[in-house]
């Protein structure tokens, strides 16, 4: 990881932006982490120690997931493409993709789209008086 894409690249950022970096910089190093004790726990000739790195890994990866969390709650776009995304097995990705560019639903997965569907307010015009 350079130095540049950890750091701020311009001035005056608002407060929001300066925290979205920072979970971004905290997920790229979490990432990191993990790489790290998934190879040394790769290697590792004592059974112990291999456990003790792969739980170690485990927790980065918590750590990651609890960080991109956060992130999707303060990212309008990151949320709508992780809804579009994730948890679409048994689906290609590239097929997923292709559906949302032409607005269709194939890219959900039951359970998804189930909870999206529910959360639809549908027409909120008062089709009697015409007005909402």
């Amino acid at each position: 990881m350079t130095a540049g894409s950890t750091t701020l690249h311009e001035e005056g950022l608002p407060p929001d932006v300066i925290d979205r970096h920072r979970a971004i910089v905290s997920m790229m190093e979490e990432l990191e982490a993990v790489d790290w004790y998934d190879q040394r726990a790769a290697v590792a000739t004592d059974p112990d120690l291999a456990a003790v790195l792969g739980h170690n890994r485990d927790e980065e990866k918590e750590h990651f997931v609890m960080t991109l969390e956060w992130l999707r709650r303060n990212d309008p776009k990151l949320d709508e493409h992780l809804r579009t995304y994730l948890f679409t097995d048994p689906q290609d990705i590239i097929e997923v993709e292709k559906a949302a560019e032409h607005g269709g639903d194939e890219g959900s997965s039951g359970a998804e789209s189930t909870a999206t569907n529910s959360l639809r307010v549908g027409n909120l015009r008062n089709e009697t008086e015409g007005t909402l």
